[in-house]
């Protein structure tokens, strides 16, 4: 049985009020393609759906076109809540929606029924398991000690009652430790979300989800399909892909990363605001149509230079800083004999010490014309 296991779709994700959903739709147009050519008995997904809890309207006829066209293709699909997701609204309809095909994670509630599927090499258990934490578990197994992520899925999943005999897959979205993050997941402070992957062993695949990053974790066996979509920076230079997978008899598994190609590229484009202003910079290039991220390194801010830039590149997805004062990331001590200092000097010595350089000419002049109309005396 074959199936393409995607993830971390965050349908609906904005950045600065730049939407996404443009490229979000190409590239389930290309999901789908891949998943009819590739011969998938089904698409996987495993969690984060969407980008928030309660996605626009938009977000969700993307997902209701993007599942009504697998289903005309006689494509089942295979889904589970994430931490991004309302774990409510995902499950709403799942029981009549099975008939069809479409198999989503019902709100946990200590049990997880398997879907079961049958090929020439018999059964397969497909497991669905939404994102979990230790609390939403620990009411459900009371006399078990349950206070961290991995005692919170070994309870889950020995509440399963897998048969080891049979082929087994389990779709889920946690954060396995070991695994490498891209930056623009959101995860528990320090280690308090890992789950060990030891706790599946009884699966013959464990479609992760979660980390934007395409990953097995120890072996094939378990492994993150990553984000269909470039969602950070650090992501920029990867490849994005979906996994094909095929279970043939017990013991037999292939796995494949399928390449995606997306409706636009992401770069950074790094200069002061006049060299990336330039008609020569930026005239004849891509840039314009792609995702930007947007690096100044003026030493002083350029009053609404995000929305000034937008005229020349539409698609910002985010505007920082690098100059002295972001590189320094000074910390500012108390400043020495107060009472016995000027108000000029105390400013200059603040203003040093938070941009890593002194006032200029034209600074200095405007500090002491704001101090003598406060205070009426000079410097």
């Amino acid at each position: 049985m074959k199936f393409l296991h995607i993830a971390d779709l965050h349908i609906g994700k904005r950045y600065n009020e730049l939407s996404l959903i443009d490229d979000q739709r190409h590239i389930l147009g290309e999901i789908y393609s891949l998943a009819v050519s590739c011969g998938a008995d089904g698409v996987i997904i495993a969690g984060d759906i969407y980008d928030k809890s309660a996605p626009s309207a938009e977000a969700v006829e993307l997902f209701d076109w993007f599942l009504s066209r697998l289903n005309q293709s006689g494509v089942q699909v295979f889904a589970v809540s994430g931490n991004h997701d309302s774990a409510e609204r995902v499950g709403f309809g799942s029981s009549l929606m099975s008939a069809s095909g479409v198999y989503f994670s019902p709100v946990y509630n200590g049990e997880v029924r398997p879907c079961v599927l049958n090929d020439e090499y018999g059964k397969l258990n497909v497991y669905l398991l939404p994102f979990i934490k230790p609390a939403a578990v620990r009411r459900f197994f009371e006399e078990r000690e349950i206070t961290n992520y991995t005692q919170a899925l070994q309870a889950a999943v020995e509440a399963m009652n897998v048969n080891t005999a049979e082929r087994n897959l389990l779709v889920a979205h946690q954060f396995v430790t070991g695994s490498r993050s891209s930056g623009s997941e959101e995860f528990a402070v320090g280690d308090i979300g890992n789950v060990d992957v030891s706790v599946f062993e009884a699966f013959d695949y464990v479609a992760l989800g979660h980390v934007h990053g395409a990953q097995n974790i120890v072996s094939q066996r378990v492994r993150y399909s990553g984000t269909p979509l470039k969602y950070s920076l650090s992501e920029a230079g990867d490849t994005k892909s979906a996994t094909i997978i095929e279970l043939k008899e017990k013991g037999d598994l292939s796995v494949t990363a399928a390449p995606l190609k997306p409706m636009r590229e992401m770069v950074e484009i790094r200069g002061t605001y006049e060299e990336l202003t330039k008609r020569s910079y930026y005239e004849g290039t891509t840039l314009p149509r792609d995702l930007v991220h947007v690096v100044l390194t003026d030493e002083e801010e350029v009053p609404d230079a995000l929305g000034k830039l937008r005229i020349i590149y539409p698609e910002i997805m985010s505007l920082k800083y690098d100059n002295a004062r972001t590189r320094a990331n000074s910390r500012v001590e108390a400043l020495a004999d107060v009472p016995a200092r000027s108000p000029y000097d105390l400013f200059c010595e603040l203003y040093s010490a938070q941009n890593n350089r002194p006032l200029t000419q034209e600074q200095s002049e405007l500090i002491t014309k704001l101090i003598e109309k406060a205070w009426g005396e000079e410097r």
